[in-house]
């Protein structure tokens, strides 16, 4: 198994698919990094301070006037309500919610990161990984081996698990390395506050607690690692019952695309939550964000995403085994 693992693994970098989402990250996070840059430097520009205690209280007077627009529906200014609540909590407690460091980008990128950049990066790695042997026409090639095509699936699932961690790392050490030339590489023990809950339009505060930032960051790349897993086993199942790497690859990204807007466009429709690209943003429950559908929760959203890549595996392994090659 250890020999059909590498040999998987080795068929993924061989493709150059982890050399082009690596060239992907080193042309996106310098941008994100110089976004990021630009943002602080105008806020601070127009306020004419650095104290980020003015900046905050003006992104809650900001906040404050946009919930006088009748443009805003009802879902989105509850949304910023609870956005204000958590930034004067924030204020009144004198902690720093984005202290300058590159810790504290990777902290924030990977946050807005695990919803929709992470998962595109993962279909682009798993579309391909069966129905390329369908369209290269290497598959009767490779079930002629005297091994069992569970065995043969299971490794290539297995490489792809590797390859999806891989990418989390190369992610972490890439926005570490690149954000620390502009904000320094200072931050890592910067007391982060985490435990927000949200109940109807009241923020909850009693599971309110620091943590030292290295932390936190350990825990948001481990949801956002669940998250792709969970894209990678969806996008491996499709991969086995679609021969076409276009076809495949094509459905993924509508998918992925089209959970991101849903949850945006039409919250009220709660049957969305049960939607497996609906709970990708794990990091969101970390970090306090309000969930726009209502009866989501990290326990339920880990669930769901657990069942949709059980179900996946299942219909990948019960294809891929009784299916006719020739057929």
């Amino acid at each position: 198994m250890v020999s059909l693992v590498y040999n998987e693994f080795f068929k993924i970098i061989r493709k150059k698919r982890m050399l082009v989402v690596t060239l992907i990250l080193l042309i996106l996070i310098p941008i994100f990094t110089y976004a990021q840059y630009q943002a602080v430097d105008s806020a601070m520009k127009q306020l004419g301070t650095s104290d980020w205690r003015a900046i905050l209280q003006q992104q809650i007077i900001d906040q404050q006037n946009r919930l006088s627009s009748s443009r805003i529906a009802p879902e989105w200014k509850e949304y910023i309500r609870l956005n204000i609540k958590q930034q004067q909590y924030y204020l009144d407690h004198d902690i720093n919610p984005t202290t300058p460091g590159s810790p504290t980008f990777m902290r924030k990128f990977i946050e807005q990161a695990t919803e929709l950049f992470i998962p595109l990066l993962v279909v682009v790695l798993a579309a391909d990984l069966v129905s390329s042997e369908h369209a290269g026409g290497t598959i009767k090639l490779l079930l002629t081996r005297p091994v069992p095509r569970w065995k043969i699936l299971l490794s290539k699932y297995l490489s792809l698990l590797l390859s999806i961690s891989l990418l989390l790392l190369i992610t972490a050490i890439l926005s570490y390395l690149i954000s620390g030339i502009i904000f320094g590489y200072r931050g890592w023990d910067m007391p982060v506050l985490t435990g927000f809950q949200m109940e109807n339009e009241h923020l909850l505060t009693e599971n309110v607690h620091m943590v030292p930032q290295w932390k936190y960051i350990l825990m948001a790349y481990g949801l956002a690692w669940f998250s792709a897993i969970a894209v990678g086993t969806i996008t491996f199942m499709v991969s086995v019952l679609v021969r076409g790497t276009a076809a495949s690859m094509g459905a993924m990204l509508a998918a992925v695309v089209a959970g991101t807007l849903l949850s945006q466009v039409a919250p009220n429709w709660h049957e969305l939550k049960y939607i497996a690209f609906i709970n990708l943003n794990l990091t969101d429950y970390l970090a306090g964000n309000p969930i726009l559908v209502e009866g989501m929760n990290l326990p339920f959203s880990l669930t769901v995403l657990a069942v949709w890549s059980l179900v996946s595996l299942i219909i990948a392994f019960v294809s891929f085994t009784r299916r006719d090659i020739l057929a």
